[in-house]
């Protein structure tokens, strides 16, 4: 299998997700703009949010996708297909529980991560809370699902589904915050109504591709069941794998939460400030960070089970190569051209010029960080797929301490923006540590041509972030948006340029791109 075609496969589902989900932002942008009811909305939002990173997409996923892939090369399908309905079986009781709980523990669950909210933000983000909490649940069964289709190398759907929750909020905005204003409910209301229904498309297309695998998982419905799938040793394993891992994913979403009661006390609007910027930080993710991911997670596992180790080093080398190469001016464009870009995506509606300034600021603050965010998603599966869950743990325990001293340092002169450079930063800390331990275990060691490439994509960028410099300085960003049009033009225009000054330079440098992007697996 070409790995590479399977990477920009990935890739470019997981960007036109990341599109639409920057299409649904605009939306609430226009409608709401960094207001006290759009930052009620992103808490509501980000609690099941923050869960489905930390266990669905996050602890249960690292040791899943691994353990999964191990127990194919190892012993067949049809062991497999006895993990996948021991798993199934345990998660889905398991998700009642949680929803439940997490629908009366909403506004306790609010107060925690947002408890410098006024009286009627606060009360608003409760009933968003738990209208959204079932959507963990949902989206914990789309992860046991993606994890499935991944190993069976069907990586197209798991990247296409989030499509469905921006299409479900995108629908729900335009169709339901206008009746919302015309019957006098709170039209936000909408939004968190679009994300339920999202979570209810996103399963129930896996539906169908597991069916045709044979591998729609069988859930145990007795209590004899439910003992046999709780003594499944893939079951014990899981959950053995998962301890650390919940420590090890949670530690960054705990830096999320202080964060967030951080914005909550910087006044209104400073949580949809750094949701904005996140949308924009997500887009280079995406082209990269997370298909990569997604594709190599299962190839180092099952690299691993063979003992095949150069293959091993070998796809973490190309990996990280590819990182640099794409993350790079990706970074230099955040840093030089932030602030065009939030204008012309942003500035409209509700979202006022003072929200652009902010919002700027914040993206700058991702930008420094991002080689370190893109390439955490590329390093840690290298442990992952080791089954080693305590490493990433222990270190990002540390980060996480980092990140609260970078907030101390930083808060108080810099303010909401700082909040965003201090995850930045300790993400390239976090992502430096990760490939040090992996070299020093001898699990990668740099290929020939490390110097050579790295030079070359540096001077690419100095060349790009040039350009942007500049264009950034000739026009008024904010003014032009009395030309809608022509503001979407003209930003179009120079990240055409700036892409093809980027990789015109690289060419000329000698550098083999078809070579570099080229990977057999």
């Amino acid at each position: 299998m070409n790995l590479s075609k399977a990477v920009f496969s990935v890739s470019a589902l997981t960007m036109l997700s990341r599109i639409s989900g920057l299409v649904r932002e605009q939306i609430g942008a226009h409608y709401f703009g960094a207001s006290a009811m759009m930052d009620a909305f992103n808490i509501a939002f980000r609690i099941p949010n923050l869960l489905r990173r930390l266990f669905a997409e996050g602890a249960f996923s690292q040791a899943f996708v691994p353990l999964l892939a191990t127990t194919r090369a190892r012993d067949g399908d049809q062991a497999t297909r006895e993990l996948v309905d021991a798993v199934a079986s345990i998660l889905a009781w398991a998700l009642l529980l949680i929803c439940a709980l997490g629908v009366v523990a909403a506004p306790v669950l609010v107060w925690m991560l947002a408890s410098g909210f006024a009286p009627r933000t606060n009360d608003a983000a409760v009933l968003m809370t738990r209208w959204m909490f079932p959507y963990i649940g949902c989206m914990s069964l789309v992860a046991l699902s993606a994890g499935i289709l991944n190993t069976w190398r069907r990586f197209a759907l798991p990247a296409f589904t989030p499509l469905l929750l921006n299409a479900a909020v995108i629908t729900a905005a335009l169709v339901g915050v206008p009746w919302f204003k015309q019957h006098g409910i709170e039209p936000v209301y909408a939004l968190a109504a679009g994300t339920m229904l999202g979570g209810v498309l996103q399963l129930g297309i896996q539906v169908p591709a597991l069916w045709r695998l044979g591998m729609m998982p069988r859930l145990a419905g007795t209590p004899g069941g439910l003992r046999r799938a709780w003594n499944h040793p893939g079951v014990t394993q899981m959950l053995g794998k998962m301890g650390p891992a919940v420590i090890g994913v949670s530690v960054s979403q705990i830096s999320l939460l202080i964060n967030s009661q951080i914005a909550s006390r910087l006044g209104e609007g400073a949580i949809s400030t750094i949701t904005y910027a996140d949308r924009l930080m997500e887009l280079p993710i995406a082209i990269l960070g997370v298909a990569l991911g997604v594709v190599l997670t299962p190839q180092l596992s099952a690299a691993q089970a063979r003992e095949d180790s150069a293959q091993y080093a070998s796809l973490l080398d190309w990996g990280l190569r590819l990182t640099l190469l794409l993350a790079l001016p990706c970074a230099v464009a955040l840093l030089l051209f932030a602030q065009p870009m939030v204008a012309t995506l942003f500035h409209r509606g509700a979202f006022t010029a003072t929200a652009v300034t902010n919002t700027s600021a914040a993206v700058m603050g991702y930008g420094v960080g991002l080689l370190g965010l893109v390439g955490v998603k590329v390093v840690a599966p290298g442990y992952y797929a080791r089954q080693d869950m305590t490493t990433p743990m222990r270190i990002g325990i540390a980060v996480m301490l980092l990140t609260q001293a970078f907030n101390v340092l930083l808060v108080p002169w810099l303010g909401t923006s700082a909040l965003t450079l201090s995850l930045g930063l300790a993400a390239l800390v976090n992502a430096g540590w990760l490939l040090i331990g992996l070299k020093r275990l001898g699990s990668w060691t740099p290929a020939p041509g490390w110097v050579g490439l790295a030079v070359r994509v540096v001077l690419a960028s100095v060349l790009m972030g040039g350009l942007l410099f500049w264009a950034n300085r000739q026009f008024d960003w904010i003014a032009l948006g009395r030309h809608e049009l022509q503001r979407a033009l003209v930003l179009a225009g120079l990240l055409a340029g700036a892409a093809s000054l980027y990789f015109g330079a690289l060419v000329a440098s000698g550098l083999n791109l078809r070579q570099l992007f080229r990977r057999e697996g």
